[in-house]
């Protein structure tokens, strides 16, 4: 198990800008037509004017320039140059994850979201290295011209739980399955001042969560539910529970995924890692809410005493499921989950999961899928609040109708078309808060593609912000 956030600059110093130009620096700029506009703190003229000189004649177009730089040639400038749909945060992860491989790199340019800049410089900078050596360090120092230690403060709160969740799904299946990931909510959410209650085999019988047992039955490595709660003293508002799937890895069960399929299945888990970091950031930062975690946990694998399909389970409403396709196995035991969460009369249930392949065919993967009750189209907005591309979907009743089962209450898969919307129809008969989301990350959790602003290859840890955003607002 690696250290939390491996791989990502050593530090954020805030300190007031000093006009010492012999060192790696960093501006920020802005064009309109072929003309550069710098926002600088360097009062050197001379200086400026080169690096304007500089850009004009590169042509440099949006995105990061290194430049020699004018006051020491053995140094560098890198300039940001930005345009009006350029966050914070995607400016500073795309500065420093060009600077990789400098010591020091002293911002002198003015920065007024600090807290942005800080989640994402430290987002930008990630690296996973557990299992192979990258080939540039990430930048050592970030220092910024601004005095505000709150600020700096929540932005690196925010980037290591988000951070700490591309951890968590990067690592192989080896060496991440249930008792693991069980293992490390306990530690981590109890270091953070959560209350945490796994629940082992007798356990889950006790309380009849089928979906978990059935889907975990076929593994040796055995299935967990974990409930983290936040609790602070004088908590205001409502209660807000999360939900998250926690498949640390996914065959399919005896609906076998093909093997081009099956790759990257250790992704299945990132669900419940997101909630288990929101938690133990919300608990960092001292949200004055309470919120409870369940986090949903197996491994769905193929042998003697797995799951078939024709099989049929009961849950602890007493809601019978047909299951004609054990590849959809996350909405099993997000079911429990699910229940759970009513059960403790929660007014808001948040789930995410990476739910269906179809949410990609929809939306692509950037983009995340948000459905439920009226409350879906609030935390769409949020989510565009803070920066995390979401769409809001419909839940057609006519869709439920594919559902329908011979045998039971109703199936675990139904019709191909509209797939993610048809999950999102059965989790719904499991839910009774009158506010619901179901957040679909299947594409948004993984980045297949090259870097892009705060994203690295791999694991993402989309939504930390905008879960964390619901429970603030």
């Amino acid at each position: 198990m690696p250290p939390p956030y491996t791989g990502v600059m050593t530090e954020i110093i805030s300190q007031q800008f000093n006009q010492d130009l012999s060192r790696h620096l960093a501006l920020f700029a802005t064009k309109a037509d072929d003309t550069f506009s710098l926002d600088t703190l360097v009062s050197d003229a001379a200086f400026t004017d080169s690096v304007v000189r500089a850009l004009t004649t590169l042509g440099a177009g949006t995105g990061v320039t290194r430049l020699v730089n004018p006051a020491d040639e053995s140094k560098l400038v890198f300039v940001v140059v930005r345009d009006e749909k350029t966050t914070t945060r995607e400016a500073f992860g795309e500065l420093v994850r060009a600077a990789c491989g400098i010591d020091t790199l002293v911002v002198a340019s003015q920065v007024t979201d600090v807290a942005d800049a800080v989640e994402g410089g430290l987002l930008g900078s990630y690296v996973f290295d557990e299992y192979k050596a990258p080939k540039k360090a990430p930048l050592g120092t970030l220092v910024l011209p601004v005095d505000d230690d709150a600020a700096v403060t929540r932005g690196e709160i925010l980037a290591e739980a988000t951070n700490r969740v591309r951890d968590l799904v990067n690592l192989a299946p080896n060496e991440l399955y249930p008792e693991v990931l069980a293992q490390i909510a306990q530690d981590e959410a109890s270091a953070a001042g959560c209350s945490v209650r796994i629940y082992r085999e007798e356990e889950l019988e006790e309380i009849n969560a089928a979906g978990i047992i059935h889907v975990g039955r076929g593994s040796k490595n055995l299935p967990r539910l974990v409930r983290i709660e936040w609790a602070p003293e004088g908590a205001q508002g409502e209660t807000i529970a999360l939900v998250g799937k926690g498949i640390t890895f996914d065959t399919g069960g005896y609906s076998l995924k093909p093997s081009t399929a099956m790759t990257e299945m250790k992704t299945d888990m990132g669900g419940a890692a997101t909630v288990l970091q929101t938690i133990v950031a919300a608990a960092r930062l001292g949200v004055q809410r309470k919120v409870v975690g369940w986090l949903c946990i197996a491994e769905n694998m193929v042998s003697g005493i797995a799951g078939h399909p024709d099989d049929v389970i009961t849950y602890r409403n007493g809601v019978s499921v047909e299951i004609n396709n054990t590849d959809a196995e996350g909405r099993l035991v997000m079911a429990d989950g699910l229940l759970m969460a009513s059960a403790e009369g929660s007014e808001t249930i948040i789930d995410i999961a990476t739910l269906t392949g179809a949410q990609m065919v929809a939306l692509g993967e950037r983009t995340t899928g948000i459905m439920g009750s009226d409350y879906a189209k609030e935390l769409t907005e949020l989510a565009a609040g803070v920066g995390e591309p979401a769409w809001h979907m419909p839940l057609p009743e006519h869709l439920r109708e594919s559902l329908d089962s011979d045998v039971a209450d109703m199936k675990n898969s139904g019709s191909r078309f509209g797939g993610m919307l048809v999950a999102g129809l059965f989790l719904k008969e499991f839910v009774s808060a009158p506010n619901w989301a179901h957040v679909d990350i299947a594409g948004p959790s993984f980045n297949r593609g090259k870097p892009y602003g705060v994203m690295p290859k791999g694991a993402t840890g989309v939504m930390v912000r905008t879960l964390l955003a619901a429970l603030e607002n």
